[in-house]
């Protein structure tokens, strides 16, 4: 799951995730990893699957896809059962080996769509 989604040992205490589509904000280890159980184990049962990852001296990139099924609520809308696989990238901010802040890129609009959820214009 990227850079140590799935191990909060790698971040720090007060590590931050925002979601860029949104600004909404996960702090310290707690906070990330209840985030990461909803979007990977409750809201849909997925992957995060990795195309590219570049590290770097205090920054790190993942590039990939969500990949999984909706098994569960998610911004209001109940499970559908449909697969989806959606563009994800995230930029780590690194500080003594540690996940200080990450920002996800999540591709909303395709997340939609997978969904069955697109409106017409």
């Amino acid at each position: 799951m990227g850079l140590g989604h799935s191990d909060t040992g790698m971040m720090a205490e007060d590590v931050v995730f925002t979601l860029m589509a949104t600004g909404q904000e996960y702090r310290g280890r707690e906070g990330a990893s209840q985030m990461f159980e909803y979007f990977y184990r409750a809201a849909f049962d997925a992957r995060a699957e990795s195309s590219k990852l570049v590290v770097a001296d205090g920054i790190a990139v993942f590039e990939g896809d969500f990949v999984g099924e909706h098994i569960g609520e998610f911004a209001g809308i109940p499970a559908t059962n449909r697969s989806v696989r959606v563009p994800l990238c995230v930029v780590y901010d690194l500080e003594n080996d540690e996940i200080k802040r990450g920002r996800i890129y999540f591709e909303l609009p395709v997340l939609v769509r997978q969904l069955g959820l697109e409106t017409s214009s």
